[in-house]
């Protein structure tokens, strides 16, 4: 089962809320709810009901993996197309993968921070 652009949102937006340490606000539009630990951006959800994707930051050959796997991931839009990727609806987009892609770019950010930054 796939998940829908809105259900794709909503699981990215707990999957985030469940991790340790996380603050959410829109500091750049309106349009787009920001993910961070440690004020650093580990997710973001846009909230245009025409584009419900949602972008993580990734590794640069796990990200290029997934889009060779999946049509509807793409380069990370907003920031680094190398080191985010964008996912939206579609075939294979499950609640898992989209769990695992938040948890992925949370471990990510917190594997930049020192012992005394982490939550």
């Amino acid at each position: 089962m796939s998940a829908a652009g809105d259900r794709l949102q909503d699981t990215a937006r707990k999957a985030a809320l469940a991790l340790p340490g996380v603050s959410h606000g829109r500091p750049f539009t309106p349009g787009l709810d920001v993910y961070k630990v440690a004020d650093k951006v580990f997710l973001i959800v846009t909230d245009d009901p025409d584009e419900q994707i949602i972008t993580v930051k990734c590794e640069p050959e796990h990200a290029r993996a997934l889009e060779r796997g999946y049509a509807s991931i793409t380069p990370g839009r907003y920031l680094d197309k190398r080191h985010w990727i964008s996912l939206g609806p579609g075939r294979g987009i499950t609640k898992q993968l989209t769990n695992d892609v938040v948890e992925h770019s949370y471990d990510l950010v917190i594997g930049t921070l020192s012992k005394s930054e982490r939550p």
